[in-house]
């Protein structure tokens, strides 16, 4: 063993080490095992930032992009409720999300399934109460089995498909991996389903102002529009929508008329709804319901620099014992008042009417080059931003038809992934999905800072001949064992090797060293490519093997050790199950 593969060895050692003790953040590890890395000399200066520009940085930030643009679209809500109304214990969810995440990763990249799914679980953890963490890890790996499934699942099936046709002639079909990869999608979902609770309830270690900051009754009203699929439907239906954060405390029907907001009253159209609630709930249930907060809205307000902001009002503010409509409010400012909160007061006039008073906080949407500079001369002091859909202009299917796009241009080879997950981003801001200065918040930077650090270090095992020495090793041990152990041995290499290479290069690399040996020891090599395979699309153990564990840690709140509580049992059963499978499918 030379040196360079000694102090490379080293580093990832003490790296590994760093990481599972947890004592400084994972971005800042990753920094320093850089930074050591090219002191030794095992990774070369001008190669030290290639990370940044990598495939993998690239696909991870624009799908934490991509997701965000979904959730923010509402059409994730609206398809809870119409196919899962009823599904609210969570271990029921975690079937639900696991199940779908699963079958959908057989079809479609698994990144692309998983970014579908992340808003519907945040959305039944929330409905639920509790973390995200419980559902994001389990559907990750959901994915992975998932992709294990198909040729198209999956990277590492793609590749190993083309060395079977360099060394056979003939490459692996579209359905030769359904046969294990079905069964251990199966096993693995009964699994991650039963045994769960594996894994420690984690919460984002920085927490988000929504959080924070947390007003339960905000008032606003919404008018009901002609065709609006609230029409007919009863009061209770109505406040539904809201998940019992929101309910409706008054309706002024078009004549003028005040009506009991009683739960079976039906709601007609013209009818003007008062509301109160949070200001998410009041949200979902002004967009699912297709209400309309006022008529300036999407006629004047909507626009580029239009966003939404949270004021209190200060002791000297000139808007006080004035309600909106006695100061033309709308009028003289362009803005649009959305909502008004008081500590401890259920408000039963319109919200134009309502009159200030010292301490309200009051929901203000419109020019953001503008509010400041109001703001100031009311003597409205603004709470710190936080991430308000309220009043936002939605785009239904919009994110829905960019990212199946996206795709499917993959699955068909026309882009690769990189680009289509880039341009699908660049479209969910060009569509104005998601504004422009929502992008950068949303993009996990200590997750994508520590891929970039962690790519040419990884890489280093390549450089430095570490891998070729690992290869060596692998087959003087093949040897000496029956078939199931050289298959089971190559897969657990395989699964070992793959945090360190990213799943594509450890098939680059293993692929041929088993079908060298399969054919020195008069095997057939087909097994073992799958084994292969099944090893590099299988990383549990930690976030940085593949894209999808990567996308989850910063979400679900995951430490680096977390991972290999719910994916070492995992890992085993998926060797103790694929290696009989194996060999019953692919006879060798």
């Amino acid at each position: 063993m030379t040196t360079p593969q000694i102090l490379a060895f080293a580093i990832i050692f003490f790296m590994m080490v760093a990481f599972v003790w947890g004592r400084w953040r994972y971005d800042l590890v990753a920094a320093g095992a850089l930074l050591a890395a090219v002191a030794v000399g095992v990774v070369a200066p001008d190669a030290a930032f290639s990370g940044l520009s990598d495939d993998i940085v690239v696909i991870v930030g624009s799908a934490l992009v991509v997701s965000a643009a979904v959730a923010r679209s509402g059409i994730m809500e609206v398809a809870i409720r119409r196919f899962a109304p009823n599904v609210t214990t969570p271990r029921a969810q975690l079937i639900v999300l696991v199940l779908v995440v699963t079958i959908l990763s057989a079809f479609i990249k698994n990144i692309g399934a998983l970014a579908i799914m992340i808003p519907i679980a945040f959305q039944m953890a929330r409905k639920s109460g509790v973390s995200p963490s419980l559902f994001l890890m389990p559907m990750s790996f959901g994915s992975l089995l998932g992709g294990l499934m198909t040729q198209i699942g999956t990277s590492p099936n793609i590749i190993v498909s083309r060395v079977r046709e360099d060394l056979t002639g003939t490459p692996f079909t579209m359905f030769d991996f359904t046969p294990v990869g079905a069964t251990l999608a199966l096993v693995g979902v009964v699994f991650l389903c039963v045994c769960y609770k594996l894994l420690p309830e984690r919460v984002r270690e920085s927490r988000s102002m929504d959080q924070a900051i947390e007003i339960k009754n905000y008032t606003t009203e919404a008018q009901v529009p002609e065709g609006s699929p609230s029409v007919g439907q009863t009061v209770g239906a109505v406040q539904a929508l809201g998940g019992g954060q929101a309910m409706i405390i008054g309706i002024i029907s078009a004549a003028g008329k005040r009506r009991a907001p009683l739960p079976d009253f039906v709601v007609r159209a013209g009818d003007l709804l008062l509301l109160e609630g949070e200001a998410e709930a009041l949200d979902k249930m002004v967009a699912q319901g297709k209400l309309a907060f006022s008529e300036r809205r999407d006629a004047e307000v909507a626009s580029a620099d239009t966003g939404v902001v949270e004021a209190v009002i200060g002791e000297h503010s000139s808007l006080i014992g004035h309600s909106a409509r006695e100061l033309t409010f709308f009028d003289m400012t362009g803005l649009n008042l959305l909502a008004v909160s008081r500590r401890d007061k259920r408000f039963t006039e319109r919200l134009a009417e309502i009159k200030f008073q010292n301490g309200d906080v009051i929901v203000l949407q419109g020019d953001l080059n503008e509010l400041p500079d109001l703001l100031r001369q009311w003597d409205c002091l603004p709470l710190v931003e936080r991430n308000l859909k309220l009043g936002s202009v939605r785009n239904g299917l919009v994110p829905i038809v960019i990212l199946a796009l996206a795709m499917g241009s993959t699955a068909l080879g026309l882009v690769p992934v990189p680009i289509a997950f880039f341009a699908a981003a660049v479209m969910m801001v060009v569509t104005r999905t998601i504004p422009l200065r929502d992008v950068y918040s949303n993009l996990d930077a200590p997750i994508l800072l520590m891929l970039a650090a962690l790519i040419p270090v990884s890489d280093a095992l390549r450089t430095t001949g570490a891998t070729d020495l690992i290869a060596n090793w692998l087959s003087g041990v093949a040897s000496v064992l029956p078939p199931y152990g050289a298959l089971a041995l190559i897969m657990v290499a395989a699964m070992a090797v793959t945090p360190f290479l990213n799943n594509a290069a450890t098939v680059l690399v293993m692929a041929p060293i088993a079908a060298t040996f399969a054919t020195d020891l008069g095997f057939r090599p087909e097994a073992f490519l799958m084994a292969v395979a099944i090893g590099a699309g299988s990383d549990f153990l930690t976030p940085i093997g593949h894209q999808c564990n990567t996308l989850v840690m910063g979400p679900g709140g995951y430490r680096f050790g977390d991972y290999w509580r719910l994916g070492l049992p995992l890992s085993i059963l998926v060797v103790l199950v694929s290696v009989p499978m194996l060999l019953l499918v692919w006879a060798i």
